[in-house]
Order: C-alpha cells, then structure tokens, then sequence
C-alpha cells in the first residue's frame, strides 16, 4: 500500500507571500498547492470532486487568508462548512487585520487556528503538521466507517433485524418472539451477521458499529 501524500493548500492573493510559504513548507518536507484566490481553489475541489460525501485520500489542510478580492477567506469557510469538509480539512486562516471576534468566531465554528501575520515560521509550521495529523485521524477513522458501512450494505432486511435486537442483548429465544420465526432461523441470521461483518461475538459487533459511529443502525 502506498504511504499517504499529505498535501498543504495554500490560498492568499499575495503571490510573494504564497511562494514564501511553499519554501517554508518544503523545507520541512511538506507538499503544498498554491492559489491565488478562494474561487480558484473552489474550483480545484469541483474538478477534484471533493466535496459533498467524497473523501480525501490523504491527509490535508489548508492555509487561507482572511482578506481577499472576490470571495472572502471567510465565505470560503463558510462553504467548506457546507460541504462538510474542515474535520478533514482542518483550517488555519493568515490574516494581517485580526481581530479577537473574529478569531474567536471562527474557532468556534470549527476553525483550527487563526494566526496573524507577520508569524513565526517554525510555530505556523507546527501547527500545519498538528493540522495533518488532525486530518489523518479524521480520514482514518472515516474509511472504517465507510468500511463498515460497505459490510452493512451486504446484510439482508431480516439479518439487520437480527443484528440490532443481538446488539440490544436479547437471547435468541426473545428474538424469536419478536420477529415472529423460529430460534433455529434466528441462529442462521446471528451466524450470517457474524460472518459478513467479520466479528464473533455481539460485543465485538456492537463495539465494530460504536467505532464507527454507526451504533444505531
């Protein structure tokens, strides 16, 4: 399997200051793709397709200036948002005009970090890895959940009846009742469940759906 590729977007209108960056980055051994401006690099993310459900394959993150001629680095927050993708996108806005709300406002709403300009080189990269490894965390644990859910898709209407009165704790003979079918059927649909999800017992089955955050299908 090949090893992840993280990737830093860079996206500020100062050529100078986005060139300036992908040294600094490259001089810690990092990727960068620069663009001048938040409707270029919404339109990366269309031909790229990531947005709506689509998952990045490696980890990334982005550095986006506030201030901008056209959308603002804020609107562009404001989409990724939408689109659901700062959890595996973390941002860090660069601004030259900050101020506490707006800082305050935009942590809250999900932001990594705001970091004023002129920064500390070696601080503003730190937080650019602490960014990857947010992203790779999140990735990760979105391609178990996507796992998860393929393994799902394979289970029959009756099997997911099965599984979720098995994950409730019910003995096969209640589940029975429930379901209005004999104890030995109800065995055949615990067995099948097991196998296509690929556990042994219900507690490895109800702690494989916690983890994935899938606890109540």
């Amino acid at each position: 399997m090949s090893q992840p590729i993280p990737t830093v977007y860079l996206v500020d209108d100062e050529d100078v200051l986005r060139d300036a960056l992908a040294w600094l980055l490259r001089s810690r051994r990092l990727l960068s793709e620069g663009y001048a401006s938040a409707e270029a690099f919404e339109a990366m993310l269309e031909q790229r397709s990531l947005h709506g459900t689509y998952l990045p394959r490696d980890p990334c993150c982005l550095l986006l200036d506030v201030r901008m001629p056209g959308m603002s680095g804020l609107a562009l927050f404001d989409r990724l948002i939408e689109r659901g993708l700062i959890e595996v996108m973390p941002v860090i806005f660069l601004t030259g005009h900050a101020d506490v709300p707006t800082a305050v406002a935009a942590v809250k709403r999900g932001a990594f970090d705001f970091v004023e300009k002129p920064f500390s080189d070696n601080a503003l990269v730190d937080r650019v890895e602490q960014a990857l490894a947010r992203s790779a965390e999140v990735l990760a644990r979105c391609q178990v959940a996507q796992a998860v859910q393929r393994k799902l898709g394979e289970l029959t209407e009756r099997e997911r009846d099965v599984m979720r009165l098995v994950i409730e704790g019910r003995p096969n003979k209640l589940i029975a009742d429930d379901l209005d079918i004999s104890v030995r059927t109800v065995e055949v649909h615990r067995a099948r469940v097991f196998e296509k999800m690929d556990v042994k017992s219900a507690v490895e089955l109800a702690n494989l759906l916690r983890g994935a955050g899938l606890a109540d299908r």
